[in-house]
Formats: C-alpha cells, structure tokens, sequence
C-alpha cells in the first residue's frame, strides 16, 4: 500500500521535490500524491515553471556579458535585478520604488521577473497561511507569550517595591534615632 501524504506535508517538501533533493520512498510519495491531487499538482506546475524561468534567464545572463553580448544585459535592467528584492519587501525609497517601476513597465524581460517573483511570493504565502490556519497552535504567539512571561516575570511588584523602599527608610530612621541616643 502506497503511503499518504497530506496536502500540508507535501506542500513542505515540494521544494525539495523540485530540486531532487528528496530520498527515493519520499520522492515515491510525493509524486503518488501529486498523481492523485489536483491542487497540490498545480502548486508543483507553478513552481516548477517559475524556476525553470529562472533557470533560463540565469542561463542567458552572465555577469560578464556586456549589452552587446545579450539583449537582456543593459545597465538599466542591472540596476533592476540588484534592486528587485529590496522592491518585493518595500525597502526602497520612493524615488527608488519609481525607478524600479519605470524599468518595469518599459523592459519586458523586468516586467516578467516582476511578476514571477509575485507569482512565487503568493504561492508562498498561500501555502504558509494554509498551514498557518490549520496548525493547532500559533507557535509565534506561544513563543512571544513566553518571552513576555519571562520579561515580566524578572520585574519585582510595585507593591514589594514600596515596601521595600518604606522598611528602608523605617530602618535608616530607627538606626539615626539610635545613634542620636547613643551619642
């Protein structure tokens, strides 16, 4: 009997199973569940696509091209393909995110890693938020909740704190009216 995998698990290790990365039985497995799963497949076309995409374009650009060796290589699409990441993740300024968007719009090779790289962040997410959701626990939530346990708990009660600072001060005014008496 085949072994089952569910969509979440296979969801995991499909990278792996793109990059032939998996051991014989659990690539076995995947492919089974791939044959029998028409989401999970279609998860698998996408990503295999996208980096085949990648691939190719990785194949035809080579740093040390110049623009007359490949079409695909001018400064302006350097600039964009250096800047692309910070652009996904919205850590460029305005002028930056203009530029980016310019160099977009105006070279086809830029606007098909643009949407690629979408294509790829929602596919991601979608399968972090599927597996989020049908987690049992929030492991991020349990994580900071004891991180603000701990941090809270090192904190002394500001009931204590008064007391505390209440019998200090008794204490200094008995010892000063004993030695006043002393003296």
């Amino acid at each position: 009997m085949q072994q089952q995998l569910t969509c979440d698990q296979v969801g995991a290790l499909l990278t792996y199973y793109v990059e032939n990365k998996l051991n014989k039985p659990l690539k076995k497995y995947v492919e089974y569940h791939l044959s029998k799963c028409p989401e999970c497949n279609e998860k698998y076309q996408k990503l295999k696509k996208l980096l085949n995409n990648f691939t190719e374009i990785s194949k035809k650009i080579n740093e040390d091209d110049t623009e007359e060796d490949n079409p695909y290589i001018t400064k302006q699409y350097r600039d964009f393909k250096s800047n692309l990441s910070a652009y996904i993740d919205n850590e460029l300024t305005d002028e930056e995110n203009i530029r980016i968007k310019k160099i977009a719009i105006s070279n086809p090779v830029a606007r098909k890693d643009l949407e690629d790289i979408y294509t790829f962040k929602k596919l991601l997410h979608s399968s972090f938020d599927k597996t989020k959701n049908d987690a049992k626990e929030d492991f991020s939530k349990n994580i900071l909740n004891q991180i603000y346990s701990l941090h809270t708990s090192n904190k002394l009660d500001p009931f204590y704190l008064i007391m505390i600072i209440f019998s200090i001060i008794i204490a200094v005014t008995l010892l000063g009216v004993f030695n006043l008496f002393t003296v």
